[in-house]
């Protein structure tokens, strides 16, 4: 499970796109203040302890404004920083430095959090064969530097959207009348359109985990929201017919325990939605 379109082609379209929505018809505040020829420095400043990440994207950015602005990488993604330590400088147009800064910022800040708290997860469960992945609980338009940041952290990336991987949830289930008839219509439409996309089904109970068995073709059975002991018993029931992936309430308290069941992948949406932003500021060289 790779982060497939994690492209430089995508991520420019979103450099783009949040330059535009930042910048507008203009940056106002520095073309008043700062005079058009000034050439200055800045360096990126970490101000609390965590694991960096979007020193790649925050190149990209600067360049994509101002191919002539210089950047010296001091560190690399998925390096363990420490407060006081600086990232990365940037030389060259003043305009061009603060016209960048707070879209630097915004995805470095954001990534770094994610990557500090999913490099936490996944030592947690190294001992054991589960895979830790995210999920689509991401920022709208943000999603591409959330999977970016979690594959820095050391997890690895479920399906990037609704299009390349067909997940039956329970709401799917229910409105279809049960597992088998979602996986059934499921089976018919990919054959229809001649679409080769894996099948994950939501199971909530030992039940519906035997009739994902039964409806066959099913990649992925995912084990919400049990106990331990349940999952257990499903991984035993699954007997490696398909992969197996625990989800639904996991934190740092319980994961550990969740790995140890021997399932195979371990969802976990607080990764894009819970972190918190590692503390990072952009400070001229005076």
């Amino acid at each position: 499970m790779k982060i497939k379109y994690l492209t430089k082609q995508a991520v420019l379209k979103f450099i783009d796109s949040a330059l535009k929505e930042d910048i507008g018809e203009g940056d106002h505040s520095t073309q008043a203040a700062i005079p058009d020829h000034l050439q200055q420095e800045a360096n990126l400043l970490i101000k609390s302890d965590g694991v960096i990440a979007g020193l790649q994207l925050a190149e990209w950015i600067f360049k994509r404004f101002d191919p002539e602005l210089e950047v010296v990488l001091l560190k690399e993604d998925g390096d363990v920083v420490s407060e006081g330590e600086i990232g990365l400088i940037v030389k060259g147009k003043a305009q061009s430095i603060l016209s960048t800064e707070r879209l630097v910022l915004n995805c470095m800040q954001r990534m770094s959090g994610i990557a500090t708290y999913t490099r936490e997860l996944a030592q947690m469960i190294k001992h054991t064969q589960a895979k830790l992945l995210d999920t689509r609980k991401t920022g709208p338009n943000f999603r591409i530097c959330e999977k970016w940041a979690v594959n820095i952290g050391g997890g690895e990336n479920h399906r990037f959207g609704l299009y390349d991987m067909v997940m039956l949830k329970d709401n799917h289930v229910d409105y279809a009348g049960g597992i088998k008839e979602a996986v059934k219509r499921t089976k018919k439409y990919l054959a229809e359109r001649k679409k080769d996309l894996k099948i994950e089904v939501e199971t909530r109970n030992l039940d519906e985990v035997r009739d994902a068995l039964e409806a066959g073709g099913v990649d992925v059975i995912m084990l919400d929201n049990m106990l331990p002991s349940a999952m257990r018993e499903a991984i035993q029931l699954i007997g490696g017919k398909c992969k197996t992936e625990a989800s639904g309430g996991i934190t740092e308290k319980n994961i550990k325990e969740m790995a140890e069941t021997g399932v195979d992948y371990i969802s976990v949406g607080a990764l894009t939605h819970s972190y918190k932003s590692l503390d990072i500021s952009l400070k001229a060289v005076k």
